[in-house]
């Protein structure tokens, strides 16, 4: 092999299944980087590794080395991804089952009114399938990780589950709590005892439940992470109408996407989606590109322009010549822009994962020490086995479990209230360490709507001048022609109707209103030139990045009307906010830069960053890091979508695409700036919840396990202590609900 031949890499990506904890993912990716020549990132939120390997390997080689840690992988192309709500389906009717099972379970075993005679032995049917079939995804995990020389949260769950269900059947078939009639007393008394006449049934359901319920809620938020993704492919154009030349005519033909080649002419009609990147051929028009650029005013293309797949042609009709089609387009690399930014993202470990890598090996030393010191103390077995489940009882997490997802949805609950949608709990640690947020302008500062804000009329009526140009504006599909129409009829009432309408494309329209051949566009269209003082207000406006349309009729200049994207009227005291949280504001878009400090200017923002490109504002939000800022972003365009998810924290405003919802970790609904400021406070106030919760989890288990260890806490005591600990964390999580 050459030498360039060693150095040739391919970029390989696997779909992972079966990780449960970061913890997984590191596993996987330690042993995919054992392979000569293999460089492996894996990503556990969104369950994908990228590989670089040697030219010319074979995937099947990676495929094998994910299966040699313990998990499944595959080749996406070989994998069709299921929609959310069919994944979702397993893992909610494994919990539902289970949830209908476990009630009358622990009912039975906590009320002594409802034991009735023989109620031991339907509590052990209604049990037995939550913890052996419910309960199967912990206990595989756990014989995974058994497998590997590993332990974590599950192979604590499954021992827990296990141990309370197998001492209830030796309670029952060897000890005396099979007899008729038996009554669980349930009294919380510290003291020795056999344990031969106790069932833990209710803890075995009770944990099995709980924890099912935790996972689940997760894993809805994690299977949202790819769909940033499919929201930006399913931007573009899904078939196209291309020239052919049948018998010596030329005709349209409609076809797939897909089958749009490179050098094909094909036709975009006004309102149609431009189908791919390419050059315009014929005809002229106004292309609205914002959902790809953020620019917020439409751009003039004419013959040998070009244009950019997914933008929309809102004017007149184009032909097209093809130059980039298929994964060469502008919206494919944004697309890849998206996946590599998430990619490279570290997902934040959960807080319980990490404990747990020195909790659970702790307290199976722990339970197995036990056991080993009544046994050699001379205690009988039943209470050396007594001790030694109620340390791994009283150890159980359910109240860890219960401590992120609870905080969760009651933090997420309270937000949805206020408008703000927080993904999941892998973005609330980012929120407390966020010191600088870099703010799109077009729909998030701003209206992200082009609207009228002046009008220069000089000695002339200004209702009349709003009158005769939004009456010929009216006749118009441009976007500029459609706020000057619209505003003005809110100002002065219905408008009359013109006759005699033509479009000079690029220019600006003329017509006929009520006797007056009216012109309004640029000054190139009038004959004579503007007065000093219509002149000096559109010289004004342009130097702020605005739009100046004249107004002329009868053969003179009678006004200029200026038309801009609008400043939202929460945003200066929104930006003020931030500053207030310690955050510094940095403005950045895609517009000019005397628009973009036009507007900084009015709400109070010293850093402007302007005239950038996509891939420009993921280099931003690089550049910040590596000065070691922690960036918050927030933006609504399908632009904003790669920075979003390169960013420690995305903030998404929800009037904008679903790309950048989806690539986003915060989602404001309200498209109020000022929501930003709310959702960090309200993350960080769920984040201090959820340590506070892991904390007190911790706390009860800890206090109680040398209780359990010394023989003076029986299991039913432990699972009592359990369920207190996780009564807590629910009713601490419950206070969310009064955020303001």
């Amino acid at each position: 092999m050459s030498t360039t031949e060693q150095h040739t890499v391919t970029d390989i990506e696997l779909a992972i299944e079966g990780m449960t904890c970061a913890s997984c993912a590191n596993r996987i990716e330690r042993k995919l980087n054992k392979l000569d020549g293999v460089t492996a990132t894996v990503n556990y939120a969104t369950e994908k590794a990228r590989v670089l390997a040697p030219t010319g390997v074979d995937p099947s080689t990676l495929l094998a080395q994910v299966e040699a840690a313990g998990y499944h992988a595959a080749l996406p192309e070989t994998t069709a991804p299921e929609p959310e709500a069919e994944a979702a389906d397993p893992a909610r009717t494994r919990l539902l089952v289970s949830a209908v099972l476990s009630v009358p379970v622990i009912a039975l075993a906590m009320v002594p009114a409802l034991q009735f005679t023989y109620w031991q032995w339907i509590s052990l049917v209604l049990a037995a399938p939550v913890v052996v079939w419910a309960a199967l995804p912990f206990h595989r995990s756990a014989w995974m990780n058994l497998r590997h020389g590993a332990a974590g949260m599950d192979t604590l769950i499954s021992m827990g589950v296990l141990a309370a269900f197998g001492w209830s059947l030796y309670a029952l078939l060897f000890g005396t709590a099979g007899t008729p009639g038996m009554v669980h007393a349930f009294e919380l008394t510290i003291a020795p005892g056999d344990g031969a006449a106790n069932i833990y049934l209710e803890v075995a359901a009770g944990v099995t439940t709980f924890i099912l319920a935790g996972r689940y809620f997760e894993s809805r938020s994690k299977r949202r992470a790819g769909a940033a993704l499919r929201a930006l492919l399913e931007l573009g154009a899904k078939d196209v109408a291309v020239l052919r030349t049948v018998d010596g005519q030329v005709v349209e033909q409609r076809i797939r996407i897909e089958q749009l080649a490179v050098g094909d002419r094909f036709v975009v009609r006004p309102g149609e989606k431009i189908a791919t990147d390419g050059t315009v051929e014929e005809g002229s028009s106004a292309v609205d590109a914002s959902m790809l650029t953020g620019e917020s005013v439409p751009v003039e293309v004419r013959e040998g322009d070009t244009v950019v797949g997914a933008t929309v042609n809102a004017g007149g009709r184009l032909v097209v010549v093809a130059t980039r089609v298929g994964s060469d387009t502008q919206l494919a690399q944004m697309g890849r822009l998206v996946e590599e930014a998430q990619t490279g993202k570290a997902a934040v470990q959960r807080l319980a994962d990490r404990i747990s890598g020195v909790f659970v090996p702790i307290v199976i030393a722990l339970a197995v020490g036990t056991l080993a010191f009544w046994l050699g103390a001379g205690a009988d077995a039943a209470t050396a086995f007594t001790a030694s489940v109620a340390v791994l009882i009283i150890a159980c997490p359910c109240a860890l479990g219960l401590a992120t997802p609870t905080a969760l949805l009651v933090g997420t609950g309270r937000g949805a209230q206020l408008g703000i949608l927080i993904k999941g709990p892998e973005v609330l640690e980012s929120t407390r360490r966020v010191d600088t947020v870099v703010l799109d302008k077009t729909g998030t500062v701003t209206a992200g709507r082009m609207s009228l804000i002046a009008v220069h009329s000089g000695d002339t009526d200004e209702d009349v001048a709003l009158r005769l140009a939004g009456a010929v504006e009216s006749a118009s599909e441009h976007p500029i022609a459609a706020a000057i129409a619209r505003d003005a009829e809110e100002r002065v009432g219905p408008l009359p109707r013109v006759t005699d309408f033509a479009n000079s494309e690029g220019l600006g329209v003329r017509g006929t209103v009520e006797g007056h051949a009216v012109v309004v566009g640029r000054p190139a269209l009038l004959d004579e030139p503007l007065s000093p003082e219509l002149d000096a207000a559109k010289t004004e406006a342009e130097s702020l990045g605005h739009t100046a349309v004249v107004v002329a009729w009868d053969g003179a200049a009678r006004a200029v009307l200026v038309v801009a994207d609008t400043i939202k009227p929460s945003s200066e005291r929104a930006i003020a906010t931030l500053r207030d949280l310690g955050l510094r504001p940095v403005l950045l878009t895609g517009d000019n830069t005397a628009s973009a400090q036009a507007v900084a200017a009015v709400v109070g923002i010293d850093e402007v960053i302007a005239e950038v490109l996509p891939a420009d504002k993921v280099d931003v939000v690089k550049r910040l890091q590596e000065q070691g800022k922690v960036v918050a972003m927030v933006g609504d365009g399908v632009n904003d979508a790669a920075a979003l998810a390169q960013a420690d924290l995305g903030i998404a405003m929800g009037t904008g695409t679903d790309v950048a919802i989806e690539a986003s970790d915060i989602t404001l609904t309200r498209g109020d700036l000022s929501a930003a400021a709310d959702a960090i406070r309200l993350a960080r106030r769920t984040l201090g919840t959820i340590r506070g919760n892991l904390f007190w989890a911790f706390v009860y288990n800890l206090a109680a396990l040398p209780l359990a260890a010394m023989g003076l806490l029986n299991p039913m005591i432990a699972g009592a202590a359990m369920a207190f600990s996780s009564a807590f964390v629910v009713a601490n999580s419950l206070r969310l609900r009064s955020f303001r």
